[in-house]
């Protein structure tokens, strides 16, 4: 049973607080806008999430490695990247009923689109957050929050090329925290003032980039693919001239048919050798590659594939949502892809009594052991305990019955298909983490 695309977000969200993925900070004090805190599950998800990209983009390359770099930088850095000039938006207040608006956002910029009343002039907001470092407030003192994690891959360039020996084409990846002081943030975690981003950078010789460009276009949209996103939800659309940014010869945004409409997932950019040569004049120090081949120096330009970790949470989320049947028969799925579900596997004794917790148990800690997120439920009807694992994603159920205690096998219940088949107690390890690798990447 489809949900309508106007009722699904809102359903998402009461799932996301009932079952524990997702919070509103600080509810009890009545929320802070735009701030959400991951629950139990939506922790385990969202890891999930970042150690399938950071599998794909570092792990699994010989070509690209991974740093971590701090928070706050420099006041330089963001001089030279052009963010304390240019990262700004457009801002209208009405005068009468003094709501805010990005003026990009408005067909009409005459009167407000809430109450009809007069809008004030446009005026460019800086989106960083500011703030002082030291026991004096004062502009000597001032550093801002990261809007992005690229400019600390870019400052750290030749300390990565050097002690990696590295040479290009080769990228540099990381994850972290960015913050940016959104004037209209909304649509639950898609749009947030603090937020989680998965960037890497790849240096290429100035001559191939527009291939590299190409590549990771495909090799991006390929990821969230091979990760159960249906393909019929996910478009890849190329910037017009009009829209790039000052950096970019060319970009493009991976993006999402979410319950409220097209929009950005990823964005894959051309940014040149514009970040290399910026930082290079402010601070220097050159930043330019030295070919031994040639005996030249070059900037080499790069690609950059930007992914939000909260973004993906959420379309995998949404994507996975699931109804089967109608009224009390209705069931619930979330069809996680096994790599990303929070929990792996449940266990579950069929009854309280006659061995079945103890055997139970016992499967429990082995998978626990083996580094398998488990869960262990013996309360209430087991078509109960089955639909409550199905709702949260949990791909493999594992029933423990009187005739588990006869011949020592159990049932394993596949969530997708719900089949059912039985195992021998011992092998439940090797057969859940065959059935996990098979599925994952």
């Amino acid at each position: 049973m489809a949900v309508p695309s106007q009722d699904l977000m809102s359903t998402i969200v009461s799932l996301c607080k009932r079952r524990g993925f997702i919070f509103q900070s600080s509810e009890i004090y009545g929320g802070l806008n735009s701030c959400w805190d991951y629950g139990p599950l939506g922790v385990e998800l969202k890891r999930n999430v970042k150690e399938a990209w950071w599998r794909s983009m570092v792990t699994n390359r010989r070509d690209i490695v991974g740093i971590d770099a701090s928070i706050l930088m420099h006041p330089k850095v963001w001089e030279a990247s052009g963010h304390l000039a240019g990262f700004t938006d457009p801002l209208v207040d009405c005068k009468a009923c003094k709501s805010r608006f990005r003026a990009d956002h408005l067909d009409n910029l005459d009167k407000c689109p809430k109450c009809g009343g007069q809008l004030t002039e446009i005026r460019k907001f800086n989106l960083m957050f500011k703030t002082f470092m030291g026991p004096v407030e004062d502009q000597s003192a001032t550093v801002f929050m990261r809007p992005e994690t690229a400019q600390g891959i870019f400052v750290n360039f030749l300390n990565v090329q050097q002690s990696s020996r590295l040479k290009p084409p080769f990228g540099i990846a990381q994850i972290g925290k960015s913050f940016r002081n959104e004037i209209t943030p909304g649509n639950f975690t898609y749009r947030t003032r603090e937020f989680e981003q998965m960037e890497m950078e790849f240096f290429v010789p100035p001559t191939e980039d527009e291939q590299w460009y190409d590549y990771w276009k495909e090799q991006r949209l390929n990821w969230y693919k091979n990760h159960g996103i249906k393909s019929d939800n996910l478009r890849m659309r190329e910037h017009g001239k009009d829209e790039l940014a000052h950096y970019a010869k060319a970009c493009a945004d991976i993006e999402y048919k979410f319950p409220f409409g097209w929009s950005e997932l990823e964005g894959i950019a051309n940014r040149t050798d514009f970040d290399l040569k910026r930082h290079s004049e402010a601070s220097g120090k050159s930043l330019a590659f030295f070919d031994e081949e040639s005996k030249s120096h070059y900037f080499p330009y790069v690609v950059e594939p930007a992914a939000g970790a909260d973004r993906a949470t959420l379309a995998f989320l949404v994507d996975s949502y699931d109804v089967e049947g109608e009224g009390k028969d209705a069931r619930t799925v979330l069809r996680l892809h096994p790599s990303l579900s929070p929990i792996k596997a449940a266990v579950l004794p069929l009854v309280k009594r006659d061995g079945m917790p103890e055997m139970a148990e016992k499967i429990y800690k082995e998978l626990l052991d083996n580094s398998i997120k488990s869960f262990y439920d013996h309360t209430a009807a087991i078509g109960r305990r089955y639909a409550r694992q199905d709702e949260v994603g949990t791909p493999f159920c594992i029933t423990i019955d009187s005739q588990s205690l006869e011949d020592q096998t159990v049932t394993i219940r596949e969530r997708d298909s719900r089949e059912q088949f039985r195992v021998a107690a011992a092998s439940v390890v090797e057969t859940v983490s065959k059935k996990i690798k098979v599925k994952s990447l």
